[in-house]
């Protein structure tokens, strides 16, 4: 089974009030010191996950765009000489779509990437202006004019379920999205995330969320639609032709092995947990002092690895395989879920069974929450 390797750029022009994600605005980047940290780290990580070639690499931050492409370029050659390449690697960069990003397209393909996700967010200006991006819709167009002139793979984000956005509109603006055939659409309803500017302004009452029942005919409409022109929803939020789907986020979803590296990037390596240190100077410091930016190693308890695995796979179109499960972690497949329960969802038509695999029916999806809730015991989510 091949590895998988993040790579964590953390800087970003400017922070979105709606991202949680680990993101930094700084005035000044030491490009060269931030090569050698980068490579340090991952040196660390691969005399400790050696083994296995890497199958996919991703590229996320943050605005790894942003990263100039020679940099870039190292860090793909350092990864290859230390675990090599499968057959058909798939390397994957988050960009922006500005001009300045988008005129390193095809330097970045020269240096290795072959796929881009390119975060649009909205074909509409007023609401990426309430998103807080600093791009426009013109702009958002050409550089996935010029991503899909280049490369063999990209796919895009939007972001839905705005405050005020009604299903007519939404239904215009995937159709639009729909009609450049890109082979992949990353489709997140908008959340307000702990921590964010938009957490604080809903808080202080400056702008509404949607309504639920709004939330979940856009989430109908958009698997509609979606299927309709092949791009199948093999994950709650994720859409792609066949063969174009994210292979590495099919890592994190199928719990699989990856590793992490940068600021605040996770990893699972065997049965244990790696975090590295979230913010900048800190991860740096770690590095001078110890060779890696690791803050945390954490040996997962089975029940905990058993939890994560269904909660993580049930997210997916394909769902589990209650028996694999039950093999791996050595836990009945009785005592993974609630059998009582997932009888009643079938029967109800959230849920599927097929033979040993289950998972969560189109119908059940705008439900996951709740359903993960009651079909996971609670004994093994709190053991």
């Amino acid at each position: 089974m091949a590895r998988a390797l993040y790579i964590h750029w953390p800087f970003c022009l400017k922070k979105c009030p709606y991202c949680d994600f680990n993101s930094h605005v700084r005035a000044t980047v030491e490009v060269d010191r931030w090569k050698a940290a980068l490579l340090a780290d991952m040196r660390h990580e691969a005399t400790l996950a050696g083994g296995e070639a890497l199958g996919s690499i991703f590229f996320g931050g943050g605005t790894p765009s942003l990263m100039p492409p020679d940099l870039v370029d190292a860090l793909l050659g350092e990864a290859e000489r230390l675990w090599g390449f499968a057959p058909g690697v798939e390397i994957t960069l988050e960009a922006n779509p500005s001009s300045v990003e988008t005129a390193n397209f095809r330097i970045l393909k020269n240096a290795g990437i072959n796929r881009v996700s390119i975060g649009i967010q909205s074909l509409d200006n007023e609401a990426l202006g309430f998103l807080g991006r600093l791009h426009n819709v013109k702009e958002a167009l050409t550089a996935l004019e010029t991503a899909q002139s280049i490369f063999e793979r990209v796919g895009f984000d939007l972001i839905y379920a705005r405050p005020g956005q009604s299903l007519d509109q939404w239904r215009a603006e995937l159709l639009r999205a729909l009609s450049f055939g890109t082979g992949h659409l990353s489709l997140y309803q908008l959340t307000i995330e702990d921590g964010t500017r938009f957490a604080t302004d809903v808080r202080q009452g400056k702008f509404v969320p949607l309504d639920d029942d709004e939330a979940a005919d856009m989430f109908a409409l958009t698997s509609e639609l979606t299927s309709a022109v092949g791009l199948l929803p093999y994950e709650i939020s994720n859409h792609a032709w066949k063969g174009e789907e994210s292979r590495h986020n099919l890592t994190y979803w199928r719990y699989q092995d990856y590793c992490g590296i940068g600021p605040g990037a996770h990893g699972r390596r065997g049965q244990i947990a790696t975090v590295r240190h979230r913010k900048p100077e800190n991860w740096l410091e770690a590095i001078a002092s110890y060779g890696h930016g690791i803050s945390e190693e954490r040996a997962l308890p089975t029940s905990e690895q058993a939890s994560e695995a269904l909660l993580m796979g049930l997210r997916l179109r394909e769902g589990i395989d209650l028996d694999m499960l039950s093999q791996r972690f050595a836990i009945s497949a009785g005592k993974l879920v609630d059998a009582a329960r997932l009888d009643f969802y079938t029967q109800q038509g959230l849920m599927w069974q097929n033979g040993h695999r289950i998972g969560v029916t189109g119908a059940g999806m705008p439900l996951l929450d709740a359903l993960l809730g009651e079909l996971v015991p609670a004994e093994l989510v709190s053991a």
